[in-house]
This record gives C-alpha cells, sequence and structure tokens, in this order.
C-alpha cells in the first residue's frame, strides 16, 4: 500500500488492515468474535502462511489475542483468534502492560515539566499518554489539543494511499485508537474522523463519555419540568 509517510504497526502494511477489520467486524456483528485462519484466508485471499505471520505480529502488539477451541467432539482443536479491543473479555496483556508504561512515562515528563500537566483528569491523561505512544509507534506525529480533545495527525502518511482503501484503513485506526484508550481505562473514546479539505489532513476528534453522559441526565431533568443541576466543566470540555 503506498502512503505517503514511513508507516509502522499494525496499519503499515494493508493485508494486517484486512485481518483487523475482519476481526473488528466480527467482534461487533457476529454471534461468534472469533475467526479461524481458515476464515481470514477465504476472505482475505491471503495464503495460510502470511495470514500466521500477520497476525503472530500482530499478537505481539497487543492488537489480537489468541484462544484454542474448546470442543466437544473429537479432532484437533483450532486456534481462534479475536480483536483486542480492550473491553471486558477482550482485552489483551500485552496492550495493557503498553498503556500502563505509557503512563509510568508521562508521569515522568509531567515531573520534569511542570507546564506539561494537564486539565484533564488523572485517568484521562493517562489514556492520552498511551494514545500519543501508539500513535507515534504508528508513524503518526500526534498533536493533541485537551481543550477539545482532538488530536492532529497531520500530515497523514496515508495521503497518498489509494481512495478506495482509505475508509477501511480509517475505520481501522480508528478502532486501533479506541482499543488503546479502552486499554488505559477512562472516559475518553475515539468518536470521528473530522471531514478534511486535503487528503493530507486527518484530526480525529476525541469525546468525554462522562460528560455526554451528564447532558443526557440533563436533557432528562429539562424535559420532565426539573431545574437543570449543573456541575461545571468536565476534563476540559465547554
Amino acid at each position: 500500500m503506498a502512503n505517503g509517510g514511513s508507516v509502522c504497526g499494525p496499519i503499515s502494511s494493508y493485508s494486517r488492515v484486512q485481518i483487523l477489520h475482519l476481526l473488528f467486524e466480527a467482534g461487533s456483528t457476529r454471534a461468534r468474535a472469533e475467526l479461524t485462519i481458515a476464515e481470514l484466508c477465504e476472505a482475505t485471499g491471503l495464503h495460510p502462511n502470511t495470514v500466521r505471520e500477520h497476525l503472530q505480529r500482530l499478537i505481539e502488539g497487543g492488537h489480537v489475542i489468541p484462544t484454542v477451541e474448546h470442543r466437544k467432539t473429537r479432532g484437533r482443536p483450532r486456534t481462534l483468534y479475536r480483536a483486542a479491543t480492550g473491553a471486558p473479555g477482550a482485552s489483551s496483556p500485552v496492550a495493557r502492560d503498553k498503556a500502563k508504561a505509557a503512563a509510568r512515562r508521562g508521569d515522568l515528563m509531567r515531573s520534569m515539566i511542570p507546564d506539561a500537566a494537564s486539565d484533564l483528569g488523572r485517568e484521562a491523561t493517562y489514556q492520552l499518554d498511551a494514545l500519543v505512544e501508539h500513535l507515534e509507534e504508528s508513524g503518526f506525529e500526534p498533536v493533541v489539543d485537551d481543550g477539545s480533545l482532538s488530536v492532529d495527525l497531520s500530515p497523514c502518511p496515508h495521503a497518498a494511499s489509494r481512495s478506495e482503501d482509505r475508509p477501511m484503513l480509517c475505520r481501522v485506526h480508528l478502532e486501533l485508537m479506541q482499543s488503546v484508550l479502552n486499554e488505559a481505562g477512562g472516559p475518553l473514546e475515539a468518536e470521528c474522523v473530522r471531514d478534511a479539505v486535503l487528503a493530507s489532513d486527518c484530526t480525529v476528534q476525541l469525546r468525554d463519555a462522562t460528560a455526554r453522559m451528564a447532558e443526557g441526565t440533563t436533557l432528562r431533568r429539562h424535559t420532565a419540568g426539573q431545574r437543570p443541576h449543573r456541575t461545571g466543566v468536565a476534563h476540559g470540555m465547554a
């Protein structure tokens, strides 16, 4: 897959993007969240050895979780693969360790540079620590705006990718970002990739889930004729 910059990590190969897309889709739309190598080969057209190699890289990076099939019939149990989303039952120990290490490095940096302190809460700050490290490992140069909860990734290393490839690539990368935020644990969610005028522009919008729930509660109270209870700005949200 051609691109406009140095890309590494899980999205450095379009074949890995395809595999991750299939696993994310399986986790959200199928009764069984896991897929076999045979199913991945059939969907991608890739050779089994190629799929195994990509899966191993993704497992080592904390993006895929392998499990052994529990069979009630005779036969060798198959290995099943699912996307590591950070949700209960789909959390990777590799990804959890990465998030903890990012938080430690973030605390060290903030202790040496007082101006680096964020107005966000502790959990959200640790989420951003993990997210920034993930993005840097993937070849991006993220610029985080704590106030607007946005992450500027311009210029996008994938600006020169084929136009038909970019929607899937963007969806997978957003899912990966959400997985990192889930593994770190906290209120922030990856909401969307903003519409851009130039192909090289890329800004990801985050949101504070706790603020969203608070807004919903306020709206319900207001529609019920009760006086809204305001608790102030939460985690930098306006």
